[in-house]
């Protein structure tokens, strides 16, 4: 009897880790934070770069839906100027059948002011924050974007200048210079 109060109480007091144990899991943990927090820690410029990839293609859509829309809807009409269509609610202003550079077409192409700073031309350059925008253009960037980084990561719409020369839409982001 006396074996098995023994073997019973010394079961019961072997129920946590020792500090030695509890230590080496402390140090591994914190090796592999150390190792794993750099590569979490650049994946910010990657989000944004994605972003404008994804808002330029976005902007090309609306640019070839709004065009296919005022050729279907005006057949033979090529300087639409001055002409609207109207996409998933919002009224799109367009410029030789293509959207006009306007927040009309930014607005349809689902880039807000909660997610990007969108400047509209004329727009002056500002040295080591915004480039230049012309009268016909619109400047997307990031809002999370550092100011630094802002005057390299952008996208341009810049609208059509004829009836035969589409919309260009410039990405001018990399994952590196989105930081």
């Amino acid at each position: 009897m006396n074996k098995q109060a023994s073997i019973a109480s010394r079961q019961h007091a072997q129920g946590g880790f020792t500090l030695i144990e509890l230590i080496v899991v402390i140090v591994i943990l914190g090796i592999l934070a150390a190792t794993a927090l750099p590569k979490f820690a650049n994946l910010g410029g990657d989000a944004r770069f994605a972003s404008l990839n994804a808002a330029a293609g976005s902007l090309k859509s609306v640019a070839s839906m709004a065009h296919g829309q005022a050729l279907v809807n005006n057949p033979g009409v090529t300087a639409a100027n001055g002409s609207t269509t109207t996409m998933e609610g919002t009224v799109v202003n367009l410029t030789f059948t293509y959207p006009t550079a306007d927040a009309t077409v930014t607005t349809a192409a689902g880039l807000t002011a909660a997610d990007y700073t969108i400047n509209q031309g004329p727009v002056t350059a500002v040295a080591g924050s915004t480039p230049a925008v012309a009268a016909d253009e619109i400047l997307v960037r990031p809002k999370s974007v550092s100011t630094a980084a802002g005057e390299n990561c952008w996208i341009k719409y810049k609208q059509a200048t004829s009836a035969i020369v589409p919309p260009v839409v410039t990405v001018n982001a990399t994952a590196t210079n989105c930081q």
